[in-house]
Formats: C-alpha cells, sequence, structure tokens
C-alpha cells in the first residue's frame, strides 16, 4: 500500500503540531534577583522548575559547557548555565 506524499506530509506535521507549549503564569518577564540559591545545586528537573516558577521567565535556557549562545537579549528568558558535572553556575535573564 502505498500513501501519497501529500497525506504523508500532512500526517508528519500533524504529529509535530501535537504538543503544547509551555504554560506562562504572570507577565512572562524573567527576574533573577531571588535565585542565588540555585547557584552550586545539582542542574536537576526539580531545581529547573523550581527557577521557572521563581523567576517568571517565560523561557528557560540551559546552558552547558561549550554552548554557543546569541547575544540577543530577551526580557523573557532565564539562561541557567551548566558545568561539566552537571551543577548550576550562574542564573542570569538575558
Amino acid at each position: 500500500m502505498m500513501i501519497p506524499l501529500a497525506l504523508l506530509g500532512t500526517l508528519v506535521l500533524n504529529g509535530c503540531a501535537s504538543s503544547p507549549g509551555p504554560q506562562v503564569r504572570g507577565s512572562g518577564q524573567c527576574q533573577a534577583s531571588a535565585l542565588g540559591w540555585a547557584v552550586g545545586q545539582p542542574a536537576n528537573e526539580a531545581n529547573m522548575r523550581r527557577l521557572s516558577r521563581e523567576s517568571g521567565a517565560g523561557l528557560v535556557n540551559p546552558i552547558g559547557p561549550g554552548t554557543i549562545t546569541t547575544k540577543d537579549l530577551r526580557t523573557d528568558r532565564l539562561r541557567v548555565f551548566i558545568d561539566k558535572q552537571d551543577v548550576i553556575t550562574a542564573v542570569r535573564c538575558e
């Protein structure tokens, strides 16, 4: 049985679009002033979720060693810098 190429493309695209994006409460503006507790902590799921919740950011961007970042600034993004041992070294709104 051959599936027409147009139908196959539609099925693939529908599969990609089925998951919802992140839910953001509040303004989505990042505030890092109270996040100092995270430095030195493991970059596990619980800590990343807490950072997301406490920062108010619409986007949490983990940055590992050797990760290349852009210079663009976004007021809704929290960058979490992580070392080779999976420990948080810095958190910044940028």
